[in-house]
């Protein structure tokens, strides 16, 4: 028995698709206690779940509740995540921490692999992932989850990395921990709130089966690291680049003058983007998940249908 298992609370539906080989789709929890407002964020964790399990998978968002990592989630924990007042951010640093003390904890992209890992499952569905954060000559921070990319065998689809990033630093970052940054129909990196980016992708393929042939063969081989889809957001929700640009620029600008630091940027940044747009950033933010969820768990599918056929 591995010693983490004592420490997983894996949902039924989720234990009864890993012990039967149906493919399983892992969602993060940062999303829903930070990333929206409530009751958004709820309803928006509820779908999310109901499109995978429209396209043939399971879906385990994961939390840390009682001192349990939890791999899927009930609808009560589910509000308890998005309502609660106080929900601790966790990545890697933080796990130990939060399960030792039986605190309630929200999973960022990093941690999420892990946990995902932990309980076997290969994907895992997010909006976008954090990077190399903009002033990083003077701040020097990078997301812990481009690390966890680089070490954890986990495929993460999303829609590139978030807009308020550096993104060519980001990717130079991915490119030299040796990270497959894999275009879904797009030969350029989506920019989370736009289509496109002027940075172009070394791999790019044209559906979801092209993807699962080139996973499978990447664990076949036994290559350390995580894959990273870039998934554009729908073509009719992308927002104009030059109107969210200037709103992202401000809002960090607000951001040195407030003295944000650490893991409390990227929620104050989204916060104040969306009261920025009027809400608009939170529509398209909405619409990117949703589209997510979609491919994810097509590729999640397309996978096993590929695996169980070896």
């Amino acid at each position: 028995m591995k010693t983490f298992s004592k420490f997983l609370d894996i949902k039924k539906e989720v234990k009864d698709a890993l012990e039967n080989n149906i493919p399983i789709v892992a969602l993060e929890s940062t999303i829903i206690s930070h990333g929206m407002p409530y009751p958004q964020n709820v309803e928006m964790a509820k779908k999310v779940e109901k499109i995978i399990r429209a396209e043939g998978a399971v879906p385990a968002t994961i939390a840390i509740m009682n001192g349990k990592i939890k791999i899927g989630l009930t609808n009560e924990d589910l509000e308890t995540l998005a309502s609660a007042e106080y929900v601790a951010k966790v990545s890697r640093r933080d796990v130990a921490k939060i399960v030792a003390n039986k605190s309630l904890g929200a999973t960022t992209v990093a941690s999420t692999m892990i946990c995902a890992e932990m309980a076997g499952i290969k994907f895992f569905v997010t909006g976008g992932i954090g990077g190399v954060h903009r002033g990083f000559e003077n701040t020097l921070d990078i997301s812990a989850d481009l690390e966890e990319l680089a070490q954890t065998n986990v495929t993460v689809i999303c829609a590139g990395a978030k807009a308020i990033l550096d993104l060519p630093r980001t990717m130079e970052y991915l490119e030299t921990h040796g990270v497959s940054v894999v275009g879904y129909q797009t030969k350029v990196l989506p920019a989370f709130f736009t289509r496109t980016s002027d940075i172009k992708l070394q791999n790019h393929v044209k559906d979801e089966v092209e993807l699962a042939q080139m996973i499978y063969v990447k664990d076949q081989l036994q290559l350390k690291g995580g894959v990273l889809v870039a998934n554009p957001i729908p073509e009719k929700d992308s927002l104009d680049a030059d109107y969210i640009n200037s709103i992202i620029n401000k809002a960090i600008k607000q951001s040195f003058i407030d003295g944000i630091e650490g893991k409390d940027v990227t929620p104050y940044l989204l916060k104040t983007i969306v009261e920025g747009t009027e809400g608009k950033s939170l529509i398209a933010n909405l619409a990117l998940v949703y589209n997510n969820a979609k491919v994810g768990a097509r590729l999640a599918k397309a996978y096993f249908e590929i695996s169980n056929n070896q």
